[in-house]
Formats: C-alpha cells, sequence, structure tokens
C-alpha cells in the first residue's frame, strides 16, 4: 500500500528552526514569505499531493504511456491533474514575478518539490523539466526569447525539455552530430536525433519547447563547439498561439524499468527552426545552468522516494502480524505481534527514517544557500554561499539518490515477500528511484565531478565554505552538557574527512587516478559528515525547546532520537571510508583487462 503525508513539521523545523545561523545573513526579497504563509503553501501542497497526485501514482504505472501517430498520450488521470497543478499556481511558485510566477525561495520551493516526487514522481518530471528549461532559458536567452516564452512555461500552458543524449554520446558531449543550419531571419534549421529525453513529448500541455544541443557548421571539434537552440514543437503564430508542427517530435518511447507514467522519448528532429539561446559554441556552458538546478531536482527526487518509501513501510509493519516480540508479548489479543516490534525491522524504519531527516536538513541548508547565493545583503556572504551550493551539488544529487534508493529497498525487505509483488505499491518505489542515481550525469561522474573540480577549485576555497562552520560548532560545543557526545562522534568523522581530503589532495597531483579511485568513498563520507552537522544543530534546537518545556515535546524527543540513531548506526561508516580512501588504486586497478 502506498501511504503519504506530507511531513509538513519536520519541514517547518528545517526551514525555520535549524538553519538560522547559517551565517549567510538576511536574504532580500522573500519577506511576504513569513511563517505563516510558508505553513499555508505547504499545507496547500500536501493536500494536492495526497488528494489528487498520490491516488495515480501506483495506476498511472501499471497504464504506462501510450505513443500513438506521432503524439504521446499520459495515463488516466494526469491531465485532469495538471490542470489542477497548473490552476493552483504551483508551476510558477519559484518563478520570478516578472514571468508570471511568486518569486517562492528555493528553500520552500524544495520542499514542495520533494511532496510532489513523493506523491508522485512520474507527474513530477513534466514540471520539474520545464522549470530547468526556464532557468537557462531565463539565464542565457535573448530578451525577445524570454518575454515571448517565459510567461507561457511559468502559467504551465507549455512545457520544457533538455535534449543533450545521442544513442553514441551520454558523459561524453563532445561527440555529439546533431547539427545547426543558420538561415537567413537569422534562425536555424536543426536536424539530428536524440534519445532518453524525459517529457519529450506528451499531452499535459499545448507546446513543448526543446533545449536542443547541437553544432554549427564552423563549431570546433569537442564540446568547445556545442551550441544551445530553442526549438519549439510546434511554431507559435503571431498571437502566441500553436501553429505549425516544427518537424520536431518523438519517434519512439523507451521501455524502462520505472518511471512509465513519465514519458522518455527517443526525438526526432527534421529541419526543426529554432533559436540560439546565448553565444555560439557556448551551449554546454548554457546547458550546465539548467543541469545544476537539475542535479539538486534529482537529489529531491530521491529523498521524496526514500520518504513515501519510509511512510508505507512504517504502514505495513504497525498492521503485519508476525511473530511474538522477544521481550514479551506486546498483542495479547492477537494471534501475534505486528513486526514493528522486532529489532531488526526497527533498524530498517530507523536507517530510513535518519536518511530522510538528514537529507532534507541538508537540503534545506543547500537550498538557503541557493537564496543567498543570489539575494544575500552582503557580497560576502553571496560569495560564501555560492561556493557552499557549488560544492554541494554533485552531494545533494548523488548521496540523496543513493539513499533514497536504499531506501526503497528497505521498504520491499519490510514489506517481505508481499514487498516483491506488485500489487503493494512498494516495488515501484524501487524502480522509480533507480533512475536516479543515473540521469543528470550518473553518481559516479558526479563524485568525480567533487573531487577533480570543486575541491581544488581557486585553492579550495568552496571547501572553506563547509569546513569552517562544522570546524566552529565542534569547538564551541564540544563540551556541551546535552550534546557533547555527539559533537565529540562529529570530530572523528570529520578529522577523518579533513585527512581524506588531505591524502586526496596529495596522491591526486602525482596521479589523478589515486583521485578518481576514492572519489565515490568520498562523496559520500562528505555527505555523512554533512548530514551528521545537521544532525547535532537539531539535536541542540531540540534540546532547548524542551527546556523551555515545549508544547511540542514528542516531536523534539523524536528528534533526539533520530539524531542518536544516526550517530551510533550510520556515522560510524565514516572510518571505513577513510580506510578505503587510503588503500589507493592499486586492487581497483591492477587486474589486466583480459581477467575480467
Amino acid at each position: 500500500m502506498q501511504v503519504y503525508e506530507a511531513p509538513i513539521r519536520d519541514m517547518r523545523f528545517v526551514l525555520e528552526e535549524l538553519h538560522n545561523d547559517d551565517g549567510f545573513g538576511d536574504v532580500e526579497g522573500f519577506e511576504d514569505f513569513d511563517s505563516d504563509v510558508t505553513t499555508a503553501i505547504l499545507e496547500e501542497a500536501g493536500k494536492l499531493c495526497k488528494e489528487v497526485l498520490l491516488p495515480i501514482n501506483w495506476s498511472g504505472d501499471q497504464e504506462g504511456c501510450k505513443l500513438e501517430n506521432g503524439t504521446v498520450s499520459t495515463p488516466k488521470g494526469f491531465q485532469d491533474a495538471y490542470r489542477q497543478f497548473c490552476e493552483g499556481g504551483w508551476a510558477g511558485l519559484g518563478v520570478a514575478e516578472e514571468w508570471g510566477g511568486q518569486n517562492a525561495p528555493h528553500a520552500l520551493g524544495k520542499m514542495v518539490e520533494e511532496m510532489t516526487c513523493s506523491a508522485n514522481l512520474s507527474f513530477g518530471l513534466y514540471p520539474g523539466l520545464t522549470n530547468g528549461a526556464m532557468v537557462a532559458l531565463e539565464a542565457h536567452g535573448s530578451d525577445e526569447l524570454k518575454q515571448f516564452y517565459l510567461p507561457k512555461m511559468a502559467n504551465g500552458e507549455w512545457s520544457g525539455t533538455m535534449c543533450l543524449t545521442e544513442s553514441h554520446c551520454g558523459t561524453d558531449l563532445g561527440m555529439l552530430r546533431t547539427k545547426a543550419e543558420p538561415q537567413d531571419d537569422g534562425s536555424f534549421l536543426v536536424t539530428g536525433n536524440k534519445i532518453f529525453i524525459s517529457a519529450g513529448d506528451h499531452d499535459l500541455t499545448s507546446n513543448i519547447v526543446h533545449l536542443v544541443l547541437a553544432r554549427l557548421p564552423d563549431a570546433p571539434a569537442g564540446v568547445k563547439g556545442i551550441s544551445m537552440f530553442l526549438v519549439p514543437k510546434y511554431l507559435p503564430n503571431a498571437d502566441g498561439e500553436p501553429g505549425d508542427h516544427n518537424k520536431a517530435g518523438p519517434t519512439a518511447i523507451e521501455h524502462k524499468m520505472g518511471l512509465k507514467a513519465s514519458a522518455t522519448c527517443q526525438m526526432s528532429f527534421d529541419g526543426s527552426k529554432g533559436w540560439m539561446v546565448g553565444e555560439p559554441n557556448k551551449g554546454l556552458e548554457a546547458m550546465f545552468t539548467m543541469m545544476n538546478t537539475e542535479r539538486v531536482a534529482v537529489g529531491i527526487q530521491g529523498l521524496g522516494v526514500g520518504e513515501i518509501a519510509y511512510q508505507s513501510a512504517v504502514y505495513y509493519a504497525k498492521d503485519r502480524l508476525q511473530g511474538r516480540s522477544l521481550s514479551g508479548v506486546k498483542n495479547p489479543d492477537g494471534p501475534a505481534d505486528p513486526i514493528i516490534v522486532h529489532p531488526d525491522v526497527r533498524r530498517m524504519l530507523m536507517t530510513m527514517r535518519a536518511y530522510n531527516e538528514g537529507c532534507r536538513a541538508l537540503s534545506a541548508w543547500v537550498s538557503r544557500a541557493l537564496d543567498a547565493s543570489h539575494s544575500a545583503r552582503e557580497p560576502e556572504a553571496r560569495e560564501r554561499a555560492t561556493d557552499f551550493v557549488a560544492l554541494m551539488t554533485p552531494v545533494v544529487k548523488a548521496l540523496f539518490t543513493d539513499l533514497g534508493h536504499e531506501s526503497a529497498q528497505l521498504a520491499v525487505q519490510v514489506y517481505g515477500g508481499h514487498g516483491y509483488i506488485q500489487e503493494s505499491g512498494v516495488e515501484q518505489f524501487a524502480r522509480d528511484a533507480r533512475i536516479a542515481q543515473i540521469y543528470e550525469g550518473t553518481n559516479g561522474i558526479q563524485a568525480l565531478d567533487l573531487v577533480g573540480r570543486k575541491l581544488p577549485h581557486r585553492m579550495g576555497r568552496n571547501l572553506r565554505s563547509f569546513f569552517h562552520p562544522v570546524s566552529q560548532f565542534c569547538e564551541d560545543h564540544a563540551a556541551d552538557a546535552d550534546i557533547g557526545k555527539l559533537v565529540g562522534s562529529l570530530q572523528q568523522s570529520f578529522g577523518a574527512l579533513q585527512l581524506s581530503t588531505g591524502h586526496i589532495a596529495q596522491k591526486g597531483l602525482k596521479d589523478p587516478e589515486e583521485a578518481a579511485a576514492a572519489a565515490s568513498d568520498y562523496l559520500r563520507l562528505l555527505g555523512f559528515v554533512a548530514m551528521g552537522y545537521c544532525f547535532a544543530k537539531a539535536a541542540k534546537v531540540a534540546h532547548a525547546k524542551l527546556a523551555e518545556g515545549s508544547s511540542e515535546e514528542a516531536f523534539y524527543k523524536a528528534k533526539l532520537t533520530t539524531a542518536q540513531f544516526f550517530f551510533d548506526r550510520l556515522l560510524p561508516v565514516a572510518t571505513a571510508q577513510f580506510m578505503a580512501i587510503k588503500s589507493g588504486k592499486a586492487s581497483m586497478m591492477e587486474l589486466p583487462e583480459d581477467a575480467f
């Protein structure tokens, strides 16, 4: 059974109580989004997700999308759900008022994204891709393109995609072959084929705006010769309404492991008319504006799946009767006790809970930094926030999706044999979560980006944006009567991170393969230390609230218990990761290829 109730109280905790001392200062432009408004938005979003999106999640997976006569149709209920989504203003929640949006802070918008991904991840990809396309267009498009396209994308009337991958090139975009021929009127004719295009075609909007990477006739080889083009599915008329078909459309739908209600298309552009976005041969830079936004969004997808997997597993663990508690009968009137009494089931549930709360706390910190990078009052704060976002983007994408997939697998395990059966609903979570570790750059690529680019950038300045606050927190609270033991554990794992950083810096300069061999372990280590820092801060807040006699005693006590579990059972892996990093590349790289 798929069970979901938006975790609004925990969202409010990380938004309003946890990161007030993040050092970014006042962030301008969001004065209208006070606690009351934020709570109202979260409550309405939670209602939409529970009542509209969740009921069509499993049925949408069973039905899937269909391609007939060159057009993709989405599953039953998706069109009506999308209409309600747009009528409620959710499509433009975080969009600038200039384009008709509500200009909500990223910190709030990511919480709504999490709800959408929990309730119906396939559905969430349609507006999610549009949001990413808008980010790239707003940053790099001409005023004319922005004025024409962004308002219709902001209200959800038109949607957007990103078209990068070709059958012969995924990560190595320098190999792409799609071409763009300049025309006398300033437009271009784009010709080529793309694969794995999420939301490449569907029946939710009247037009689809594709952002396509292609090469000009005189483009340099490799990634330095890529340009970006806006190619609409239908060419707009003078009145702004969709007109003639633009020879841009799907040739097939990918048959996938999961996300079956999201149309992942093979796309053909056959002399399709488009307009350049940004400068010639600078398309990869423009696309990365979108991809960095999408990478954080994909991390939120992992968190969203992890949350609904946890809630569904809790529901089943309380309902399923099997065996008796080792500490004595807990359900004397029944034939057995609910499985939630068993320690190993508790281990799985607590692991999922800690992953979700830790990721949510870290995502709120990163989202707060994203807002500060644009709108903090002090230039120094904006610069530090920008460094922090750069450092943490690959961590959010890779770690959150790894943990979301792990939580989905744990949910299946809690259900036992019933979890392996489609009717339970939880096997869908395991299938849907898997792609998040792959698209928008595989998690291995994220780890390489972290150690190869983000760590050495400007002599390690990005890393200082994280090391300094953690170091200061440990120094300030090492002797704290309430959280001193937690801080001691945090210091130990932080020390492992510092030593690992030095090891990679030293070895990586001499041999890049040494850094690459350590990359995935290092990313996970950094992410777990960051979550540990958030949990230690959360425990500090919880102790203070309990000392004040808060009326929400149960909430804050649960926060302390979850934090303690994280430090007892999950953070100790930091030591093992440090040892793995120190072992170097030898055993990984020495086996001859023909021995595999």
